[in-house]
This record gives structure tokens, C-alpha cells and sequence, in this order.
């Protein structure tokens, strides 16, 4: 049984008072909070077992590479990869996107070449696809958004058809519209033409199901701290046959096989791409999460969140001045929005000392918020602890704020 008051009664973090009032965290889009049970996990790991992994001959060494190599196995159900080899750890979705723009990328575009991206994403994916046009001079075809903030499926059709993709960038779900592109449709396309299809997940992975074998991805990338884990942790998928190809990210221990005064041999996947000590508490948090989150169907998580977004929009509208962006429909996570008149940094400011937490900004999406033409929005992001009372608290409160600041 989905009971969310039971879900939410297992965040410590949930229990505190802000100003002698209940705290209201509506910012999961940027990280969720964590439940008990990792907290445990991560303490019985630093408590237990805590020692560097892999070649340790003593016991908390053999311990510590269990309990991480253990967490990549976690890591490889939950997204349902063919191989564990293929499950990377990163120290964010952010370095995941980065290995595969700087190990693929590099050793497979030149000049000319063209990479999709779509006016949707964060900036953690389109920043290092622009260094390597500054690099290597590759071209960036971007693909927009129609009125209702849904992925222009026609642009990316056009551009594929006019030949020289060679990759294929592109969010699942939208940190500022929630808004999701057909993915097995824009995957099915890419191949088609020879293309190799990056997924960023980190917005999705935390409120769907998410299987590459279905999706047939490339590669994915997400990150721990938004899927109920901790910080300090990131994961990229990747197909075995493309990371056996790629050269290695970043150099120094843990990644070779041997060294030599002139010449290196780097390890196998996955250490190939896990420089330097890893971060194995966070891994196993992460798994910790995992385990965690498994427990509930992603049925009733969509149904309760899905419930949370109507009861929001709804309150929402009442606010004179109010508009929300994107579209009323089919939109999963958040919700944005503006009023006219007010910058939202000052509306979240207020409502921040009320305990009522959102964010206010571009979100790291600039491209978006332009071709929206704002400058800013304010955000509401909901995760499993959220409940439906406290998103008619916030409409009233967001009234009440709007008032102050219109004087």
C-alpha cells in the first residue's frame, strides 16, 4: 500500500520547523531529500567497512569492494543494462555527460560533423558539446519546442534527413516544463541514420521507470542526489562495444593495467573510467536508494506525484498575474511559472523564510527560458515525501507574497 505519510515520516530532514512553521521542501528538481534507511547505509559503511577498494588484500578492504562493486550490480537492475561493465560511477550526471562529449566525442566527431541538441536541455548538456565545437569545430543542430513546450518531432525528423548527425543529445524530462520528448521515437530515427543517442535522465530517473534495453540508448546518464541518494555520485550507461572503444576520461590510479616511463595500458571497463579513489560511500548510498525506492511501483509514484501537480496547478491559477509555463497536460516533477510584475527571486526569498522551498532562476537552462521569453521562473519541484496539503499551503502563501510585493 502507497501510504505517503508513512513515505514522508522516513525523511528526518521533513520533521524540522522553519520559524515555527512546518518546512515545505518543493525542490527536488535540484536535489531530493534522503530517507533513513540511506542514511543508515552510508553510516554502517564509514562505521564497518570503510577502506579504499579493489587490490587491498585485508578485510575492510574486501569489504569496502563488495559492498561497491555490490552497488554497481544495484545500479545495473534498476536501469535494466545487459552488462555491469557497463554501469560507470561519476561524481555527478554532469561528469557522465562530460566523459562521453570528451572520450567519444573527441575520438569520433570532426570537423563538420553535426550533434542534435534540443532547446530543452541543461546546461550540462550543451556546455561541453559547445566546447568541442569550439575544439574540433563540430556544428550544433538544435531542435525547438513548439507553443506548448513539447519537442518539435518535425524539426528533428528535417534535421536527421538532411544527413551528418553523428550524435544525438537530449533530456528525458525537462527541469523547468517537466515536459518529456518521445525518446524510442528520437532514438529509432538516430540509428536509423547512424547516429549514437545520449539520454540525460536526470530529471526522470527519479519518477520513472527507466530501462535501456527498451529505450536502446547509447548511452544515460543521471545523477544519485536526485533519486533520493547522496550527493557526490553519477552514473553513465554506456553500451559495452562504445566504451570498450573510448579512450579514457581522466589518468591516474585505479584506471591502468600497467605503467611505463613511455607508455600506459588502461584497465578494462568499467575502471578504465574510475580515476583515483571512487566515491564509495556515495555509491553505496546510492544503492542504499535504489533498494530503497524498489519497494514502491512506479505506478503509485506517478499516480501520488501526478496527483500532487493537479492539486498545484489548480491552487496556482487562483493567483492573479499568475502564469504557468509549458503545457496543462503530460508534464511530470515540476511546475514553473510566473507573475507579472514580480521577479521570482523575491517571491522565493519570501516564501524561503516561511520555510517554503522553491527556486527561482533560469535552472541552468538559458535557451529555454529565451525562447519562452522570460528571463526567469520561479520553480515547484515535488518528490514521493510531498503531500497534497502542502501545495494548497503554498498557493496561499504565494498569494499572500504576490500582494506584499505588488504594494
Amino acid at each position: 500500500m502507497f501510504d505517503s505519510l508513512a513515505i514522508r515520516r522516513q525523511f528526518p530532514i521533513l520533521r524540522q520547523q522553519i520559524d515555527g512553521k512546518p518546512l515545505i521542501y518543493l525542490d527536488s528538481a535540484a536535489t531530493a531529500q534522503k530517507p533513513q534507511p540511506v542514511l543508515d547505509r552510508m553510516q554502517q559503511f564509514y562505521q564497518e567497512e570503510n577502506a579504499n577498494v579493489h587490490r587491498g588484500m585485508h578485510v575492510l578492504a574486501e569489504r569496502a569492494t563488495i559492498a561497491y562493486e555490490s552497488a554497481r550490480e544495484t545500479v545495473k537492475k534498476f536501469l535494466n543494462a545487459p552488462h555491469t561493465e557497463e554501469i560507470l560511477f561519476t561524481k555527478s550526471c554532469t561528469e557522465a555527460i562530460n566523459l562521453v562529449a570528451k572520450s567519444w566525442g573527441k575520438s569520433n566527431l570532426h570537423k563538420g560533423d553535426r550533434v542534435v541538441l534540443s532547446v530543452l536541455e541543461h546546461h550540462s548538456n550543451i556546455v561541453p558539446w559547445l566546447q568541442l565545437k569550439d575544439e574540433i569545430g563540430i556544428e550544433i543542430k538544435w531542435v525547438g519546442i513548439d507553443d506548448h513546450g513539447q519537442f518539435r518531432v518535425d524539426q528533428f525528423v528535417d534535421i536527421m534527413d538532411n544527413g551528418g548527425v553523428c550524435a544525438v543529445a537530449v533530456t528525458a524530462q525537462s527541469n523547468v516544463l517537466g515536459t518529456s520528448p518521445p525518446l524510442k521515437e528520437i532514438i529509432t530515427k538516430a540509428h536509423d541514420h547512424g547516429a549514437v543517442v545520449l539520454v540525460d535522465a536526470a530529471q526522470s530517473v527519479s519518477h520513472h521507470l527507466t530501462d535501456v534495453q527498451d529505450l536502446d540508448c547509447d548511452f544515460l546518464a543521471f545523477s544519485g542526489h536526485k533519486l533520493y541518494g547522496p550527493t557526490g555520485i553519477g552514473v553513465l550507461y554506456g553500451k559495452r562495444n562504445l566504451l570498450q572503444s573510448m579512450p579514457p576520461f581522466l589518468g591516474g590510479g585505479m584506471m591502468i593495467q600497467e605503467v611505463h616511463q613511455d607508455r600506459f595500458t588502461p584497465a578494462d571497463i568499467p575502471q578504465k573510467f574510475e580515476a583515483g579513489t571512487p566515491a564509495i560511500a556515495e555509491a553505496v548510498g546510492l544503492a542504499g536508494a535504489i533498494e530503497w525506492i524498489g519497494q514502491f511501483s512506479w505506478n503509485d509514484i506517478e499516480k501520488h506525484e501526478q496527483s500532487l501537480l493537479t492539486v498545484a496547478r489548480e491552487s496556482l491559477q487562483s493567483v492573479t498575474g499568475l502564469k504557468i509555463l509549458g503545457p496543462s497536460s503530460h508534464v511530470s516533477g515540476c511546475i514553473s511559472f510566473t507573475i507579472n510584475g514580480i521577479h521570482p527571486h523575491d517571491l522565493t526569498e519570501i516564501l524561503g523564510r516561511q520555510g517554503i522551498c522553491l527556486r527561482a532562476g533560469h535552472h541552468c537552462t538559458q535557451p529555454l527560458h529565451r525562447r519562452l521569453g522570460v528571463i526567469a521562473s520561479t520553480r515547484l519541484s515535488v518528490g514521493i515525501y510531498n503531500v497534497k496539503e502542502e501545495m494548497t499551503a503554498v498557493a496561499i502563501a504565494v498569494t499572500e507574497a504576490a500582494k506584499k510585493l505588488s504594494l
